[in-house]
């Protein structure tokens, strides 16, 4: 199984919002914290992005600032506030509304002087925060990727499908723009993976390529509703039960059998959202012989009984 794929997939509560910014120097633009994360693509020109974070004691502090280039990508894991702005000692404004034009995906903000131009895709993943998986949990806060000079060569195609659309909108744009916007999110994430060091890599960085726990977790995603224990994946592992239980929780960040009831549970919740099925439906398929022991371990994860879970309104 995918388990990246099927990760994400789990915590997305909506599809991605973007605009196209366009600022000419001097400009600065303020962004708040948004709900899931947030990425920038620089599609022609230079900035700088600063984060800001709370500083101990109150009051905001900068981290260094980080210089981008054309073909550069920033993944904010968890929507924090930042800036942009074509230098980092220019005041930024606050957000501008975006400007639609009829039938488009994309809102437009422009911004700034007479001077040199930039032009960045920005926008927002709609994910979950409130239950990340760990897989998304465990990464930096801030992921910058560079895709010039052959570096990451799926994801720079991808940059570059995205300029050539919005640089030259045609028939088909405002259908390819949104899926390519969809399939960044894998790119970035695929890059930043295949970037670590096997060496030293650690977490689900490590776990998914991990000889023991990757089939193991494979096994779980593949078949929620088998009656799993620590023995049958350790024998699944190759490695002896209370070694693989020590593997597994180092590289997962839970235990097993903790890890197998997360994602039960993140199953059953996509199954209320997405599905009619009845609730015995969503029991057997997650394991559970009887609707009122699923229940209770939902009520237990989510705080809401299933059916009042399901009847919550979602976001577009």
């Amino acid at each position: 199984m995918d388990i990246l794929t099927e990760a994400l997939a789990s915590m997305r509560t909506g599809s991605p919002t973007s605009v196209r910014t366009e600022g000419r120097a001097p400009w600065g633009l303020r962004l708040p914290p948004v709900a899931g994360a947030g990425f920038h693509v620089v599609l022609y020109g230079t900035c700088w992005l600063i984060p800001l974070e709370d500083a101990p004691g109150g009051g905001p502090s900068r981290p260094e600032p980080i210089a981008l280039s054309p073909g550069d990508v920033i993944f904010l894991r968890d929507g924090r506030g930042h800036i942009l702005a074509d230098h980092p000692s220019t005041p930024a404004e606050e957000e501008r509304p975006e400007q639609f034009r009829p039938g488009s995906p994309i809102g437009t903000v422009t911004l700034g002087g007479d001077g040199p131009r930039t032009s960045l895709l920005c926008g927002n993943y709609h994910l979950d925060q409130g239950r990340p998986h760990p897989l998304v949990r465990q990464l930096p806060a801030v992921i910058h990727l560079e895709t010039r000079h052959g570096h990451h060569p799926e994801l720079s195609a991808a940059v570059q499908l995205l300029g050539a659309e919005l640089e030259n909108p045609r028939i088909g744009t405002d259908g390819i723009v949104p899926t390519l916007i969809d399939s960044l999110l894998l790119y970035i994430l695929r890059a930043w993976f295949e970037a670590q060091p096997a060496a030293a890599a650690e977490g689900w960085a490590a776990a998914l390529g991990d000889p023991a726990v990757a089939p193991a977790l494979a096994a779980v995603h593949d078949d929620p509703s088998a009656p799993w224990t620590v023995e049958a994946l350790a024998e699944r592992a190759g490695l002896s039960r209370a070694a693989f239980a020590r593997r597994f929780t180092a590289l997962v960040g839970e235990p097993p059998m903790a890890y197998l009831t997360r994602w039960r549970m993140t199953t059953a919740a996509e199954l209320l959202r997405e599905s009619d099925a009845p609730l015995t439906v969503v029991a057997a398929r997650t394991g559970y012989s009887s609707e009122f022991a699923f229940a209770k371990a939902f009520k237990r994860a989510y705080g809401l009984a299933p059916g009042v879970y399901r009847r919550q309104p979602r976001a577009a």
